[in-house]
């Protein structure tokens, strides 16, 4: 059984989503599909084909909920140091080629979002810095061809 990497706000935002799944889409689900078994024929009723639907899909998310929850291996981040890149690491990049500036923060899966600038540790570009140091060089190959990123700073926030 693989284990799978979370900060501990990863790991409380997937139990608070558990939470409203079987707390209120549930039950919301459950009293939708009664009201369309009401409306009689089953067979040409598209409000309880839609909400059956709705009903699988709420049960399968809560079931990879569940096996994530299971298997998950929190990572106080506020206890990490070092002076490579791993799980955790606030990572400041300059791209070699256009010499713009990024910085990124590698986290769970479940916890990325680009937007926040958070990237999953299974991402090309998280793979190809970890075990780096500040000066080196990480190589990652995109669909536009092969990138080269310098790792300006390694940061534990």
């Amino acid at each position: 059984m693989q284990r799978i990497p979370m900060t501990s706000g990863g790991f409380e935002a997937l139990q608070a989503e558990l939470k409203t799944l079987k707390s209120e889409e549930r039950p919301n689900i459950i009293a939708a599909i009664a009201e369309a078994r009401s409306h009689g024929d089953l067979s040409e009723n598209a409000e309880y084909h839609a909400a059956k639907e709705k009903q699988s899909f709420i049960e399968g998310r809560i079931a990879e909920i569940e096996d994530k929850l299971a298997r998950a291996e929190v990572i106080d981040t506020s206890r990490l140091a070092g002076k490579t890149v791993k799980f955790g690491a606030t990572v400041k990049l300059t791209d070699e080629d256009t010499g713009e500036s990024f910085t990124y923060k590698i986290v769970g899966e479940d916890e990325a979002n680009v937007k926040e600038k958070k990237i999953s540790i299974s991402s090309p570009i998280a793979r190809a810095m970890i075990g780096k140091e500040e000066g080196d060089t990480a190589e990652v190959s995109a669909p536009g061809g092969a990138k080269s990123y310098e790792i300006v700073s390694i940061a534990w926030k």
